[in-house]
């Protein structure tokens, strides 16, 4: 399984990141490829591009502040969160993803 995520707040900073973080770590101990975007303070960092789209099973967003170029994902499935939610629940999170895709 792969995935992908965006994550963003309204600082930039501090929830930006520890979501990513969460999302990385819990995709991680499930064994599924992940990539995260951070959309914070300092720009785009780790930009999911093209060739990061090929083969994507599903795209973990944060609602905290509208995602960037979120047109890109168009077709896959999309999980809708606050950054709070990945931060606390990342591996029920990718869990349930997981079984939802039957992956």
């Amino acid at each position: 399984m792969k995935i992908l995520a965006v994550t963003a707040c309204p600082s930039g900073v501090a929830h930006t990141y520890m979501a990513a973080e969460a999302i990385s770590a819990a995709a991680e101990k499930a064994h599924v490829e992940c990539k995260v975007e951070t959309q914070g303070s300092i720009g785009i960092e780790n930009v999911i591009g093209e060739q990061d789209l090929i083969g994507a099973d599903a795209v973990l967003l944060t609602t905290d502040m509208p995602i960037k170029n979120e047109e890109r994902f168009e077709g896959l499935p999309k999980v809708r969160l606050k950054a709070n939610q990945y931060i606390k629940g990342a591996d029920a999170i990718i869990a349930k993803l997981k079984d939802k895709l039957g992956k």
